[in-house]
């Protein structure tokens, strides 16, 4: 009787999709095994040996147990351990773990002694296994000379690990590392604008023998470079003017002779310290409320026995209060000494270390420097570099220890020891995030717990023992609490993010992306289960800026690929809606003039909104004039039109409010000239040189008002009055948004 015909056809799928008869990806293991946490087997033929990726690792450490452990042996073991082989449709299913070809003889180790164990280890293995390393070589030299195409397996960048940082993004901007911010701009939309910002710099730099090679020839003719001269010029102005306007700051100084640190009238210090009380001290817990109250009316009874950690605290908390009074006109006097305040306290916590500021008062008043740098602009890009001091400072007094290790205090020193030390953790996370730097801190070093849900009235110095409120209940630490959930998740994501040789992949994005998305939503639903509590909309606009900010560096790596691969829409569509989120905010008078007036992290965020809005309306009106559908989808891009107008008006509210950041401003001005254009169907580069000079004509006249000056003078080494030439070619000429690497500063 004739034996039936055995099949040859390799079944490429493992056996256990093939068992639940569903698309394997013929991986090994596969995406679906991946995510059931089940082995992953593989039989490519019916009477071959089942290989999963378990069975191989063990046959590789078997085949070298008899081998001396070398760099090569490893390396030759992870290449046999990826081999490929390509089926008839052009796929690149993983299969059978095997050595194809014998490795490299290692040292101290004979020929033929090699020769003898692969001679053993080829008697062992079966018939079909023999048949299916020849098949797998011959596949893999036919692989050789005809390369699979790259885009052959369209969701295989979804499982694989890229790296964060390519070596085109390890670069310097002024002495430091460039942000993620700025990371965020770098899209091929801005192409035009950048090439016009570099054709401007080059025409700058040929007065004086310099030449730019890379300027575009898109940029030329007669009006273009009549354009691109003045931009220059008015770049030059506005930087002397800012530059001159810095001049009087008291970092410029040396020393902190002439600081007055006189508070304002008694009616004033206490409206400015309720504010305070109200809004910033709910999120970030700095103070016990009740204790400073009683601090605050011994000062004022008797000024003179303040301490100087006294004194500075509670100027600091009139300082931060003052950010959100509603009469501008009544604190104009309090914002002049606001800064010398900030400063004074920043040199009393820079000054030679003495023993009565290593403790819970100098603390507070180091936190209370922090905030108040990033709310007034007073260097706050450097916070990072000023929490490694504050947490080393936390950590010096045991704050990273529980208190139930430390020897026995009231139940007040508890809860403010656990308090300061999250919010030493919420701002050295945020600091983090804003500098593109690892983070300082990470949650094995330490122990402490989490703050009790207590109200501030509830106990004070003399309590024993108090029973907290359900979480469910809102009390003056529900806020914080709410931050310290989500700290696990972003600490994560700052340590894939600024790792030296971090690897990402979407699987990872998206778990993160979900695990703040979760806590946010938890939050949402605290927030409207207590919507008679304290909580304001200052409140849930800071928790919602202080969270979902962290997606936008987390989905951008993969944002930047959706227009390439629409698998990636998701992570495009998260930035999107963070970046309007960050634009258009719940109404709240505080909120929007801490915007106006920010720096740090509230600047840092306004640059994310910009880079990701810009973007966005750039390649919409492109992607629609290609598509012939521009008057037909003009809803949406109106919207972000819309949100566009709304940056620049926020960036010329900050410039009235003592920025000097013109560049904000003409970005945003030449991304709506070039959309403008797009619409029209005109040539880019004219409109987008015409943007940017209107733009800086405004900008350089709100300098000059601040500067109070009508004109602008500059001379050479010889004292001759020059039109518009700089004393030094080399100016300090960026655009640092999107362009750290042009190479002009």
């Amino acid at each position: 009787m004739e034996r039936p015909r055995r099949r040859r056809r390799p079944a490429f799928s493992c056996l256990e999709c093939r068992r639940r008869k569903i698309k394997c990806d013929r991986k090994d293991p596969c995406s679906r095994c991946v995510s059931l946490a089940i082995p992953c087997v593989h039989k490519v033929f019916r009477d071959a040996p089942e290989t999963s990726i378990i069975q191989s690792s063990t046959q590789g450490r078997a085949s070298v147990s008899s081998s001396v452990d070398t760099p090569s042996s490893r390396a030759q073991s992870r290449q046999s351990y990826t081999r490929r082989v390509v089926n008839e449709k052009g796929r690149v299913p993983l299969v059978a773990r095997a050595d194809i070809s014998p490795a490299p003889t290692p040292e101290g180790q004979t020929e033929a002694t090699c020769t003898t164990a692969q001679a053993t280890r080829a008697e062992d293995e079966q018939p079909s296994a023999h048949a299916l390393l020849r098949r797998i070589q011959h596949l893999e030299n036919s692989l050789a000379t005809s390369p699979v195409p790259a885009h052959s397996e369209p969701g295989g960048e979804l499982i694989d690990r890229q790296p964060v940082h390519q070596d085109t993004r390890v670069s310097l901007y002024k002495t430091r590392t460039i942000k993620w911010s700025y990371w965020v701009g770098m899209a091929d939309e801005f192409d035009l604008i950048m090439a016009c910002y570099s054709a401007a710099g080059g025409s700058l730099f040929a007065s004086y023998g310099q030449t730019d090679d890379d300027k575009p020839h898109s940029f030329h003719g007669p009006e273009i470079e009549s354009l691109l001269e003045e931009i220059g010029n008015l770049l030059r102005k506005s930087k002397v003017l800012a530059k001159r306007l810095k001049t009087g700051r008291p970092s410029k100084s040396l020393g902190g002779a002439g600081f007055d640190l006189r508070p304002p009238s008694r009616e004033l210090s206490d409206a400015m310290v309720d504010l305070y009380c109200t809004s910033f001290e709910s999120v970030y817990r700095i103070i016990h409320v009740p204790s400073f109250r009683a601090e605050y009316q011994r000062y004022w009874d008797n000024p003179e026995s303040a301490t100087a950690s006294q004194c500075l605290k509670i100027l600091l908390v009139i300082s931060i209060g003052s950010s959100l009074h509603e009469h501008e006109n009544a604190t104009t006097g309090l914002r002049q000494k606001v800064q010398q305040w900030v400063h004074a306290a920043q040199a009393w916590l820079s000054g030679p270390l003495e023993k009565d500021r290593l403790d819970v008062s100098g603390l507070q008043v180091y936190c209370l420097v922090i905030l108040a740098r990033q709310i007034f602009s007073i260097g706050g890009d450097l916070v990072w570099v000023s929490m490694g001091s504050l947490i080393r400072m936390a950590m010096q007094i045991g704050l990273h220890h529980d208190p139930k290790h430390l020897p026995a205090m009231s139940l007040l020193q508890v809860e403010l020891r656990r308090r300061l030390w999250a919010t030493v953790l919420e701002m050295a996370i945020q600091s983090s995030l804003d500098s593109a730097m690892p983070p300082i801190i990470s949650l094995d070093h330490f122990d402490t717990e989490a703050p009790s849900n207590y109200n501030d009235d509830e106990f004070d110095e003399s309590t024993i023992e108090l029973v907290a409120h359900p979480r469910s209940t809102y009390t003056t630490s529900s806020l914080q609490l709410i931050l310290l959930d989500s700290i696990p998740t972003r600490l994560r994501i700052l340590q894939l993010l600024s790792g030296l040789k971090a690897e990402l992949s979407y699987q990872d994005v998206l778990s993160l992306s979900s695990e703040v998305t979760d806590s946010y939503y938890a939050y949402r639903k605290f927030s409207q289960e207590n919507i008679n509590s304290g909580m304001t909309p200052f409140h849930r606009n800071l928790i919602d800026y202080f969270v979902r900010r962290f997606l936008i560096p987390l989905h951008c790596l993969f944002a930047s690929k959706a227009q390439a691969n629409p698998l990636f829409y998701y992570s495009l569509k998260v930035s999107l809606d963070v970046a309007m989120a960050i634009v258009s905010p719940e109404p709240d008078d505080g909120f929007s003039r801490i915007m106006v007036t920010g720096g740090g992290l509230f600047r840092e965020g306004f640059w994310y909104a910009t880079s990701i809005i810009g973007r966005e309306i750039l390649s919409q009106v492109s992607v629609q004039y290609r598509e012939g559908t521009l008057h037909r989808k003009s809803q949406h891009r109106e919207l972000l039109k819309q949100a566009v107008r709304d940056m620049i008006s926020l960036a010329v509210a900050r410039m009235h409010q003592g920025d000097t950041n013109v560049k904000i401003h003409m970005f945003l001005s030449m991304i709506l000239a070039q959309t403008k254009a797009t619409e029209e169907g005109v040539p880019c580069e004219l409109m987008i040189a015409q943007g940017a000079r209107d733009s800086l004509r405004l900008c350089h006249d709100l300098l000059q008002t601040q500067a109070g000056t009508e004109t602008v003078p500059y001379y050479d080494d010889a004292g001759v009055a020059l039109d518009g030439v700089p004393e030094n070619p080399l100016w300090d000429f960026d655009l640092e948004l999107f362009l750290p690497d042009l190479g002009l500063s």
